[in-house]
């Protein structure tokens, strides 16, 4: 053994008691403004479908219709892997969870929705829509046909709708009181919002119905749609998205990226609206840094290129769709939009390939990382907390299995949930 080192210290006690009493508001704040991921599941996808239109079989439907999409143009591996240039060792296991998927699964996420897929309908119309979607919603809990998340998205609270959107959002969850209560997976989305005012107000709102009807505050959560170029940047030069997070008094659940409006607003012309514009990079880049360490979760927008008509077609549609996923996914923005069942499966193609092709380097990273076994790569608790994270989405979404993932880590789930769910130490670190 070598020498003892020898330890001095200058400062007394009462020093660092001070600085600690100093900072204390700062500590109070860090923990109310960034309180990290939530840990929860974050679905892949929000299909958004006209509140006229919702039926008790819809999921069921798009899952049908995706499948047979598959069926005409893609009715194997290999044809599915040529279309999207996918590789050998991808194509088969690839194939197969898709398939799978959307006879299980098809929906992960499902807004009704009465705003621009609703178009314009009489009160009594809307009121009996409303009505209806609290019933099917409550009835698709019941009887396990729902998806993971199901809501609705009403008009925004601008004046000359906000008195309807009131309603209809009052009419929607009052029906689910009536028929038993919130269900867990329930999801609002707070459409056109350009001012940090109008989501005080939505948040205000929700306190409102919370004592209504005898719910815990906080119960109700919604997200925030952006798809203003004010909801970006205030007039002042502000990030405005930061300050209605702010606003949201922690009910904010997920920043969305509204594609088409949001490039309109901005003077995109029609023909080179797209989620991979400059103007979206930039809008996204704004939104992931406000949102980042918030808990608040970031969506990317839609394409409006639809996959139908003769399969060469289909197939020019599918590469479009599956590109602007993958481009999304290794962006950071692991949830997008579809807007019709033969997106459902290049959306899930592209997130199964993204987390199987990275799996065994993701699940080695970690490994050694656990092990302190070093390797060609100097991770640090950052980058463990990301490759959980990676891990985790990959299990939650179907295109990993848990067997394998330990297989490779040595870790249950458990145990990455531990890397990936940050500690107030880690929130400074760089955002999964």
């Amino acid at each position: 053994m070598g020498q003892q080192e020898k330890v001095a210290t200058s400062l007394p006690d009462a020093v660092g008691a001070a600085v600690g009493a100093s900072l204390a508001s700062v500590d109070a704040e860090l923990a109310r403004r960034y309180p990290g991921d939530p840990g929860t599941r974050q679905p892949v996808h929000t299909v958004y479908v006209p509140g006229d239109a919702f039926a008790a079989d819809t999921i069921r439907s798009w899952g049908g219709k995706a499948l047979a999409a598959l069926d005409e143009h893609a009715p194997d591996a290999a044809s599915l892997a040529r279309v999207l240039g996918l590789s050998d060792e991808l194509a088969g296991p690839v194939y197969e969870r898709v398939r799978d998927k959307l006879s299980r699964e098809p929906v992960e996420d499902l807004r009704i929705d009465f705003e621009d897929g609703y178009g314009p309908r009489s009160g009594h119309e809307e009121d009996e829509d409303a009505a209806r979607a609290a019933r099917l919603v409550h009835e698709a809990y019941g009887n396990g046909t729902a998806a993971p998340y199901m809501g609705i998205r009403m008009k925004c609270l601008e004046a000359s709708v906000r008195d309807r959107a009131i309603r209809t959002l009052d009419i929607f969850l009052s029906g689910l009181m009536e028929a038993g209560g919130l269900p867990e997976g329930l999801v609002l989305t707070l459409p056109k919002v350009t001012y940090a005012e109008q989501v005080g107000a939505m948040a205000r709102l929700a306190g409102e119905f919370e004592k209504a009807r005898g719910l815990e505050p906080g119960r109700i959560g919604f997200e925030i749609q952006i798809e203003t170029s004010q909801s970006i940047l205030a007039a002042d030069g502000t990030a405005t998205v930061a300050r209605m997070i702010d606003a949201a008094d922690g009910r904010a659940t997920g920043l969305h990226y509204g594609t088409f409006d949001y490039s309109a607003c901005v003077g995109v012309s029609a023909a080179y609206q797209s989620s991979d514009h400059p103007a979206a990079d930039h809008a996204k880049a704004v939104m992931q840094v406000a949102a980042a360490g918030t808990g608040v979760r970031v969506c990317d927008g839609s394409t409006n290129v639809l996959p139908v008509g003769p399969t060469a077609q289909v197939h020019e549609a599918w590469k479009l769709h599956y590109g602007l996923t993958r481009r999304a996914l290794a962006r950071a923005y692991y949830q997008g939009w579809d807007m019709h069942p033969g997106h459902l499966p290049t959306r899930y193609a592209a997130v199964y390939a993204f987390y199987r092709e990275g799996l065994e380097p993701a699940a080695a990273r970690l490994a050694a990382y656990v092990a302190k076994a070093g390797g060609d790569v100097m991770d640090e608790p950052a980058t463990a907390k990301a490759l959980s994270g990676y891990l985790l989405r990959g299990l939650d979404c179907g295109a990993l299995d848990a067997d394998e993932v330990t297989g490779l880590t040595g870790l249950a789930r458990a145990d990455l949930e531990s890397f990936a769910i940050p500690r107030r130490a880690d929130l400074t670190v760089t955002a999964l």
